[in-house]
């Protein structure tokens, strides 16, 4: 949602609209390399109490950068947030797991993950519709509300669930030194992660140099990237139980497919809106693949390898980025989209690679 404010946040508080945008990258960076230690620490704390605890930060993180006299304040507030907002990444879905019968597992981790998919999209547009009615103080101050009606409803809904497989920080890091599978996992990711959103990052501007994508194009184009990722979870949701290995395979392929379609047809608006169309279902399916490819890695330490993957995943947003706005400048949008090509073919042969140990459900 504050990718939408930053334009009134650095006028308001007098900062340049580029020192405003770290208050999403920090929020990044701590959702990654902070998730591990504090997993671990937390690893006999009750997952019902953590996730109030969560929230809780996320109501006041919230209410605290709505009310900040300055720009200091506000970056603290949202590297604090990051910690929290990490942390759910590593047990939310593990959570929604735990709370089903077995054979629906891998379905409650869809649901999971197609809800962080529309958040992902309609986040900034209604966080942008809103200030146009109130203002950026007002915003922050309507999310703290609704964190906390989610946190008095986690409270009254979601029965007590004592930690499971947690294991101490020291072993955390060990995990993918003893664990081949997951460690292949967890390459895997890094991969089509970095190539995903090395692209993505730029798919506005390349937009507006390839189709002449006005404004209100973008934002439609992209409201179907998000109805497809979340489709591509609840699809997955019921492929994975039959073929995990497979599932990835189709998504990996889908990705590579998708993007090298929004170079050669994604001249067209017509073009585009299927390109998009099928990146947006195709990395649905990767998304939910990749859980289950973890929890069958290493079930008996779900939770420690949910935060090595959210570091991984959080990490590699920012460095794929940071890339794509190196190729941006030397090399040209379209240049953007190469990498991604690359990447996510990666990604798509090392899962070709694998041998097929996996179990028929991750579940």
């Amino acid at each position: 949602m504050p990718v939408g404010l930053l334009t009134p946040v650095s006028a308001s508080l007098g900062i340049s609209v580029g020192t405003a945008g770290l208050m999403v990258t920090l929020y990044g960076i701590s959702a990654g390399l902070g998730v591990p230690f504090i997993v671990a620490w937390t690893r006999r704390v009750n997952r019902r109490v953590l996730l109030s605890a969560l929230l809780a930060v996320l109501t006041l993180g919230n209410v605290v950068t709505a009310v900040s006299p300055n720009y200091p304040l506000v970056l603290t507030t949202r590297l604090v947030m990051g910690f929290a907002s990490g942390v759910f990444w590593a047990i939310g879905v593990s959570m929604a797991m735990r709370l089903v019968p077995e054979r629906h597992a891998s379905r409650a981790a869809a649901v999971v993950m197609s809800g962080i998919s529309v958040a992902a999209v309609v986040g900034i547009p209604l966080g942008t519709v809103l200030e146009s009615l109130t203002d950026w103080r007002t915003t922050f101050l309507i999310w703290a509300g609704l964190s906390a009606l989610v946190l008095l409803a986690v409270v009254a809904v979601i029965p007590s669930l004592p930690s499971a497989n947690a294991v101490p920080v020291r072993e955390v890091f060990l995990l993918p030194l003893r664990n081949a599978r997951l460690r292949t996992v967890l390459l895997t990711v890094v991969l089509f992660v970095l190539g995903h959103f090395g692209a993505y990052t730029f798919v506005r501007p390349y937009l507006e140099e390839s189709a002449s994508a006005t404004p209100f194009f973008v934002t439609a184009v992209l409201m179907v990237y998000g109805v497809g990722g979340a489709a591509g979870n609840l699809i997955a949701g019921y492929t994975v139980n039959r073929n995990l290995r497979g599932s990835s395979v189709a998504g990996c392929a889908g990705l590579v497919a998708s993007l090298l379609s929004l170079l050669t047809i994604g001249h067209g608006q017509a073009g585009a809106i299927v390109s998009l169309a099928l990146w947006g279902v195709s990395f649905g399916v990767v998304q939910l693949c990749q859980v289950n490819m973890t929890q069958a890695a290493a079930p008996d330490t779900f939770e420690a390898a949910m935060s090595l993957n959210t570091m991984a995943y959080n990490t590699s947003i920012a460095i794929g980025a940071l890339a794509g706005g190196l190729f941006a400048d030397h090399l040209g949008v379209t240049g953007v989209v190469w990498f991604g090509v690359a990447l996510t073919a990666a990604s798509l042969l090392l899962t070709l690679g694998t041998r097929r140990r996996a179990p028929r459900t991750a579940a």
